[in-house]
């Protein structure tokens, strides 16, 4: 009894957290907590597997819980709700919350969750739910998504004196582990991981085309501007000839990119 409180209280003091916050995420008060930390009495058995999963244990620091099946089980939550993610917004956000009572606090469900948050409408929860991934989780990935969320957020929130700092906790990559398994892998994992980097490659040059006409036509260089917004079109119609992997995407970079489409066609005409 004692040992496990000690180690719930250790870490919990590593995620750096209070009873609160932690018991929140359980769904317990912080009393309850406070006496399993002081050992007065143990967790209920059904309670285990959600705070190993919390804390990212092995089976051999919490018990015997299997923290690759718990990473199983959580990557297929995530997967389902992905599905319903540009389609079913509250589907989807359905489907994590339904994940997270099962996995309290667990970092890729969190992370996931975002995603089917308006920027606007929820700014606030949006902002504390990034701080709080930020400061607590293990998982870069899962991290530095964060940081670009808030800084989103507090862009199209008008809090534009925030979006700098918020970014530079970013480090500057310049590859990606998607790139590196489609040159290095073989055979479907090769094929998986260039399907996704060239859809995320052709959404990120389509942007940046847009972003650098915008900021071409603003300092009167029209002529420019006008051959980014042009070879920003050429690239999304060259994608209407793409086919679509249904294993991995709901829609053609072609579909995915009508409101940029519209856009261009907007600036054009201005």
């Amino acid at each position: 009894m004692i040992k496990l409180g000690e180690k719930i209280k250790s870490l919990r003091k590593q995620k750096n957290i209070s009873q609160e916050v932690f018991a929140g995420y359980l769904g317990v008060s912080y009393q309850a907590v406070s006496k399993w930390e002081n050992g007065n009495t143990m967790p209920d058995v059904a309670m285990i597997p959600a705070i190993a999963s919390f804390f990212g244990v092995s089976t051999d620091e919490l018990f015997d819980f299997n923290l690759f099946e718990m990473e199983k089980q959580v990557d297929a939550i995530c997967h389902e709700a992905y599905k319903y993610r540009y389609t079913d917004g509250e589907k989807s956000e359905r489907i994590l919350r339904n994940g997270l009572q099962r996995f309290p606090g667990n970092d890729i469900i969190l992370n996931n969750l975002l995603y089917t948050m308006d920027y606007q409408t929820r700014a606030d929860e949006v902002i504390n739910l990034c701080k709080t991934l930020i400061e607590s989780t293990k998982d870069d990935s899962v991290k530095y998504d964060a940081c670009r969320i808030l800084a989103t957020c507090y862009k199209e929130n008008g809090q534009s004196d925030l979006v700098k700092s918020t970014l530079e906790l970013i480090p500057e990559i310049y590859f990606t582990k998607l790139e590196l398994m489609a040159s290095l892998l073989e055979g479907e994992d090769s094929y998986e991981a260039a399907q996704k980097q060239k859809n995320i490659s052709a959404e990120d040059l389509i942007d940046m085309l847009i972003v650098v006409g915008k900021r071409l036509k603003e300092n009167g260089e029209t002529e420019k501007a006008v051959s980014q917004f042009i070879i920003a079109q050429k690239v999304m119609d060259a994608f209407a000839e793409d086919f679509l992997e249904t294993k991995w995407f709901k829609s053609t970079i072609y579909e995915y990119t009508d409101e940029q489409r519209k856009e261009i066609e907007r600036l054009l005409n201005e």
